[in-house]
């Protein structure tokens, strides 16, 4: 089977298992977890601020930020595709009773223009008050696609301007750093709080680290406890996440190149109608006959997923690996051609 759904599909390799299985690991709620308070120190330095904090998941770490960021009755904004707003089972609203203001972005990106305008006017106490933005890099539903510093740099003026505040959901964002050749620290600079999975192109079973500012991350524990992330041996996952800093992050380039790769042969053939643009590990695109296409997928024993509206998507990952992509490539050919 080639499973091509998402990277979040990925089983530990078998230096991993060993990092997992040799881990030092103590009672994380009194935070006597040596590798877990390794992990979160050096994440923390690796994006040059001042606090880390681990969760079990990146919803549980993006719910946190928000609630860090904002109180009942409040307003964030972000793009309409935002994994916070359709992902994350309506818990902006339920965990900190807070409303989403959507933009219409482009491949999951919004411009600083759009967060201004959509910024509503503090004194006016019929609406809701805008107190934080909400990026993700990269975007989910838009692609894969990467922001670049200038667009950042617009958007936290903005933020700073009308004292906003300013998170990023980088469930990706090793991804968009090694696609950019960009260092972490500069996103460290530009966001009050951000988080990074290690699930998903990292290739680990669970974890997400909170990175922030810290007066924010002094009550993140408070909150992570409140969600229920109150934990104890977890440094055989911080090992894990530790591993993969080592050995996951440069070989996110392989993933990009194959995903290209299918986007390259994808937009060569007559029944495929349009592909978006592809940055990293993710390409969207659409097909005329949409039912024909999933059938010879499903008798080829390939997965990939169905986005709606005419939308399917493959993502590249650690185990799909270059026979698994010369035989996909080969079939897309056989099957669209």
């Amino acid at each position: 089977m080639i499973d091509l759904r998402s990277d979040t599909v990925t089983k530990p390799t078998p230096g991993m298992l060993q990092a997992i299985m040799q881990a030092e690991v103590g009672d994380d709620v009194y935070k006597e977890d040596p590798s877990a308070n390794a992990l979160e120190q050096r994440m923390a330095e690796m994006f040059g601020k001042p606090s880390a904090l681990f969760f079990p998941t990146g919803s549980m770490a993006n719910q946190a930020a928000i609630k860090l960021h904002t109180q009942p009755g409040e307003q964030l904004i972000c793009d309409k595709y935002a994994h916070v707003y359709n992902y994350e089972g309506g818990g902006v609203s339920f965990n900190s009773g807070v409303s989403c203001k959507l933009l219409d972005g482009t491949h999951g990106k919004i411009t600083a223009a759009q967060v201004e305008a959509a910024i509503n006017p503090p004194d006016f106490y019929h609406s809701p008050l805008t107190t934080l933005v909400c990026l993700e890099n990269t975007t989910n539903k838009g692609g894969g696609a990467c922001y670049d510093f200038d667009t950042i740099d617009e958007i936290r003026a903005i933020c700073d301007k009308h004292g906003l505040g300013l998170h990023l959901d980088g469930a990706r964002l090793m991804n968009a750093i090694v696609a950019m050749g960009q260092d972490p620290k500069e996103f460290g600079k530009r966001f009050d709080t951000i988080t990074v999975c290690f699930s998903k192109g990292l290739g680990t079973p669970i974890g997400t680290v909170l990175i922030g500012n810290q007066d924010l991350m002094d009550n993140a524990i408070r909150v992570r406890k409140v969600l229920g992330g109150g934990m104890r041996q977890i440094g055989y996952m911080a090992a894990a996440c530790l591993y993969a800093l080592d050995h996951h992050v440069e070989r996110l380039a392989e993933d990009h190149k194959k995903a290209k790769e299918i986007g390259e042969v994808l937009q060569s053939l007559p029944q495929v109608k349009k592909v978006a643009p592809v940055e990293t590990n993710i390409v969207i695109f659409h097909v005329e006959d949409e039912s024909t296409f999933l059938k010879a997928m499903d008798d080829h024993n390939i997965i990939v997923s169905n986005m709606g509206q005419g939308a399917l998507r493959v993502v590249t990952h650690l185990d799909y690996t270059g026979a698994m992509h010369q035989e996909f490539l080969e079939i897309l050919r056989k099957t669209l051609s």
